[in-house]
């Protein structure tokens, strides 16, 4: 693993955050009991999405494939949303945080699949949202724990008036902005140089 700028506490911050809103920005089972957020068009954590498929592919990994699916799902539509902004590479967002971190959080996404602990044991901070059953009202709830930044309502989506500088802090305020939870995906971001 290459030398990372932020630490591994801070790493392991991020990404849960990143796999909490990925697995809750799903579509789910839209006739079943696991209807989530809808923000992106997958379905790749419910028995008959993805799991079957990931689980006989991927014995050993399936759970984390199943959310760096999600995730991956989730980063390409917040780079869609980024990509109708003027220098979108300004912007700071949950899946975008600037080349040298989105790479660490990378790395450290492929170091924790390779220890062979599942997702929530190596992120305990995934307990909270990853459940059985989906409940809107508890994930907001794990939203709102990350505090309640001020924020604009701006074309782009949601701005972040004050945005902290460190990794995790920041993905944290973004976490933050996510409420109240609209129907589509709100792109949380912050504004970085002149």
């Amino acid at each position: 693993m290459r030398s990372s700028p932020v630490s591994v506490e801070a790493l392991d911050a991020v990404l849960t955050a990143q796999l909490a809103v990925a697995w809750a920005g799903e579509a789910g089972d839209p006739e079943g009991d696991d209807r989530r957020l809808g923000w992106w068009r997958t379905d790749l954590h419910s028995e008959f999405g993805g799991q079957d498929l990931f689980e006989r592919l991927l014995p050993a990994t399936w759970r984390w494939a199943m959310l760096q699916a999600a995730r991956e799902a989730a980063r390409r539509m917040d780079a869609a949303a980024r990509a109708g902004v003027h220098d979108p590479d300004r912007l700071r967002t949950l899946f975008h945080l600037g080349p040298a971190v989105d790479a660490a959080v990378d790395d450290r996404l492929l170091d924790l699949k390779r220890h062979g602990r599942p997702p929530v044991e190596a992120l305990p901070g995934l307990r909270a949202v990853l459940t059985d059953r989906w409940s809107q009202p508890a994930f907001a709830d794990w939203l709102a724990r990350h505090g309640s930044p001020e924020f604009s309502a701006v074309p782009a989506g949601r701005r972040l008036r004050t945005p902290p500088a460190a990794a995790d802090r920041l993905a944290a305020a973004l976490l933050a902005v996510l409420l109240p939870l609209p129907d589509r995906y709100p792109l949380p971001h912050a504004q970085v140089g002149a």
